[in-house]
């Protein structure tokens, strides 16, 4: 298969060309490799590439034959490294499959590589010592977002149509917002850390993926959902398969606009006027929208400072555990300056300090659930800014104490991490673009615990009023030849060597 038919179709439509017997599974991966060699130069997206021995079935299973990447931390895959992007991890090979590696294998996808991530996950741009900053494929000059950067860029740039990303504080939503896909934080407890863990940052952290189409998300995330015997939460099954909400109607909602973020960041002119774009396409599908104000039932900085507390101690003791196993110094030459100043950040936290900061996410997630009862959907700006340049995260970053990092990360993307407090699910949807530059920009919309069915109905519909799949990138392994689209068919175009509508 050229790269130029590849692109052209989403994971499900790939996955129904495999099942047909039209391409197979190692024709697929061929020319998935063939793509990152084309783009992964100018956008530093992938660590590595392996030869993969899945073989898996044609038609036996939903993403069959897909190609497919995983990120460098938070999910294991027997005999291949994953080294959390970080000096100190440098080297680390899995001993086996994680609970989510599994699922991924029964999904079918064929994982041939992995994505690039900030040390520990740690930012929400990727540009770690250890294997050089990613790029943004609507400009290189640009961050790809973090932590899931690398995922984001390479699903952009048409390497895979999918791939496993994670999210903590917007660490799927972010990228997506930045690259122009779609990426959906699940409920906290939809998918398992098992075995190796029972949760991750006490619950903050969650398994999900960034797609160039709202479907390939929804199906992927039936295969990876469920709990694994132990787990510490447990998310109510849904009522039917996430893949068949997609094409049904979400009927007219209620939803709440937060125009402006917690804490005082302005949202800019830019992001305001697609935010205004955004509620009249909206209203035009015959929902009630209004501006809302959103108590989060805490001072701002009081959430800040609980939340330093909080993952800077996780950090602490994960630090530690690595450093025992791989016989390492916890200095200035394994980690980087924001992960050294969180790490002696967090060794000082006590243990009424900790108790505290958990206690404060209690109130925050009573508080969202209280709008809920109002307003079906919470609408915000993913980010209230366009990309940010290379380098923004790193300027003084060398004087920052973990508090100081960690309000700078809620400073650059204020409205994703209450979410992850809460552990209810929001979504990052690529609705429109910055006219002038063609950058693309996300809407974030959040629903009640356990109601991703709820947003993956208002995603479909999205997609189907706004479609974004005929935007692509500056950095486009299909340049010149074509464009993916929701139902897996090709549409020719002319290509160009920048950013385009």
């Amino acid at each position: 298969m050229k790269i130029s038919e590849y692109v052209g179709f989403d994971a499900v439509g790939l996955a129904e060309l495999v099942a047909r017997g039209e391409v197979t599974p190692a024709e697929l991966e061929a020319t998935a490799r063939e793509a990152a060699e084309a783009v992964n130069p100018r956008i530093n997206a992938l660590v590595e590439t392996w030869p993969t021995d899945d073989e898996p079935t044609p038609g036996g299973a939903p993403l069959a034959g897909v190609p497919f990447l995983i990120k460098d931390i938070g999910v294991t895959m027997a005999g291949r490294r994953m080294e959390l992007g970080s000096r100190l991890a440098a080297g680390n090979v899995a001993a086996a499959d994680s609970a989510l590696m599994r699922r991924f294998r029964r999904a079918g996808l064929v994982t041939f590589g992995r994505t690039t991530t900030p040390e520990m996950a740690y930012s929400n741009t990727t540009e770690p010592v250890l294997y050089g900053e990613t790029r943004n494929p609507w400009n290189p000059a640009l961050s790809a977002g973090g932590s899931s950067g690398g995922a984001g860029a390479a699903v952009a740039a048409g390497v895979v149509p999918i791939a496993h990303a994670t999210d903590a504080a917007g660490s799927i939503r972010i990228p997506a917002a930045y690259n122009g896909l779609f990426g959906l934080k699940p409920t906290r407890g939809r998918v398992s850390w098992g075995p190796e863990f029972d949760e991750m940052f006490n619950g903050l952290a969650v398994h999900g993926s960034v797609s160039r189409t709202v479907r390939d998300s929804a199906v992927l995330l039936d295969q990876i959902r469920g709990a694994e015997p132990g787990d510490p939460y447990v998310a109510r099954e849904p009522a039917r398969p996430y893949a068949r909400e997609v094409t049904r109607d979400p009927g007219s909602l209620r939803i709440g606009v937060l125009g402006q973020a917690w804490g005082g960041r302005r949202t800019t002119a830019p992001v305001a006027d697609a935010l205004s774009r955004t509620v009249r396409l909206l209203e035009s599908l015959g929902h009630r929208v209004e501006e809302v104000e959103v108590d989060l039932g805490v001072e701002w900085e009081e959430l800040v400072l609980a939340s330093a507390r909080q993952w800077t101690a996780n950090l602490a003791a994960s630090i530690d555990e690595l450093a025992t196993a791989f016989g390492r110094p916890v200095d200035s030459s394994t980690l980087e300056p924001p992960v050294l100043a969180s790490y002696h950040y967090g060794q000082r936290v006590s243990g009424a300090q900790f108790v505290t900061a958990l206690a404060l996410r209690n109130r925050v997630a009573r508080s969202l659930a209280r709008h809920f009862t109002t307003h079906d959907i919470l609408l915000t700006p993913t980010v209230p800014e366009l990309p940010v340049p290379l380098g923004t995260h790193a300027e003084g970053a060398a004087r920052l104490d973990g508090l100081g990092w960690l309000r700078r990360l809620f400073d650059i993307a204020p409205f994703t991490a209450v979410f992850n407090v809460a552990g209810t699910p929001a979504m990052s949807v690529p609705v429109t673009a910055e006219p002038g530059t063609g950058l693309p920009i996300g809407m974030q919309f959040a629903a009640d615990h356990g109601l991703e069915d709820l947003l993956f109905r208002l995603a479909g519909q999205l997609e189907q009023a706004s479609p974004w799949a005929d935007r692509t990138p500056a950095v486009w392994a299909g340049d010149g030849a074509a464009r993916p689209c929701p139902g897996g068919r090709v549409r020719r175009t002319s290509g160009g060597p920048t950013a385009r509508e």
